[in-house]
């Protein structure tokens, strides 16, 4: 099934993102090879594609899990959260219906 892993960042995250981004981005992309990553993506702090030093207020993952509870597991591990960049992570489970 899919679920969606919604983030809150920190204030003020920018640098704690750009730390852990390189291990970040290699969970998503075994996700991807795995074929389970339907998209991802960070949330720009301002309406900006490059939001530069305004940042990210948060991310989306939406990927498929066994399980609700190992869904929520593979979040608690994201390097993002354990370098501080989120202040609360939402796990829930999402049904794609389009396109």
């Amino acid at each position: 099934m899919w679920y969606a892993i919604i983030s809150e960042d920190v204030s003020d995250s920018l640098a704690k993102r750009k730390g852990a981004r390189p291990d970040h981005l290699a969970r998503l992309n075994r996700l991807k090879d795995e074929g389970r990553l339907l998209v991802a993506g960070p949330h720009p702090a301002i309406d900006s594609e490059d939001p530069g030093e305004a940042g990210f207020t948060g991310s989306l993952v939406v990927a498929e899990f066994d399980s609700l509870d190992d869904a929520r597991a593979w979040a608690d591990a994201d390097p993002y959260v354990t370098a501080g960049v989120y202040a609360n992570v939402i796990v829930k489970p999402f049904k794609a219906v389009l396109p």
